[in-house]
């Protein structure tokens, strides 16, 4: 297992994953403000100025020292192009749930399949991670194909499982993905990306 304390770097498949700092408030801010990452994401704490990015990534690393959390910003060719982490991690049940997301202007060029598959097999590997679950509203079929491509089983629908956008207190139905470290690794073929 890591030591809780230094949040290690991973890379692979062309990406890396480092810790989030407070200089990259700028980045998370642009994720967290997106309209595509609105329209299926519902924060507890919604991130709307650079304060509150900033907020956010002391959060992320104090959950890293709690051992609940584990948010990376993924970088390729030097710039952060989006985020990956584990959250609610259960050391006792070897569990945890996973997400993710790409800045806007960057999609459709496999990162967030390179990364959610980079961040499962470091969970796995490394941090001793026996169960993986990842949910998504039942409409975004673009996530629902990145759950897929990394060997994500879909394991039910949860009915209300999650809010509609940006309107706690109402509800949507959620797909529910899984992963164990058992699971075959997917072909590489399916993670790698497509020429630029």
């Amino acid at each position: 297992m890591t030591d809780i304390r230094t949040q290690p770097e991973v890379h692979g498949f062309g990406l890396s994953l480092r810790a989030w700092d407070v200089a990259d408030a700028d980045a998370l801010l642009r994720g967290f403000t997106d309209p595509e990452f609105l329209r299926w994401n519902t924060p507890a704490r919604p991130v709307t100025d650079l304060a509150g990015a900033r907020t956010a990534i002391t959060n992320r690393s104090d959950g890293w020292v709690r051992g609940d959390l584990a948010q990376y910003a993924v970088v390729e060719d030097g710039a952060i192009v989006g985020s990956v982490g584990l959250a609610a991690i259960n050391r006792h049940m070897c569990r945890a749930v996973v997400g993710y997301w790409v800045l806007p202007g960057l999609r459709g060029r496999g990162i967030a399949t390179r990364a959610l598959e980079l961040c499962t097999r470091w969970a796995f590997e490394q941090e001793g991670m026996h169960r993986i679950e990842l949910g998504h509203a039942v409409e975004h079929t673009t996530s629902c194909r990145v759950a897929e491509r990394c060997g994500y089983a879909y394991e039910g629908t949860r009915r209300d499982g999650m809010h509609r956008a940006q309107q706690p207190g109402t509800y949507r139905d959620s797909h529910l993905h899984a992963r164990l470290a058992t699971d075959p690794y997917p072909d590489p073929g399916t993670v790698l990306p497509r020429s630029r």
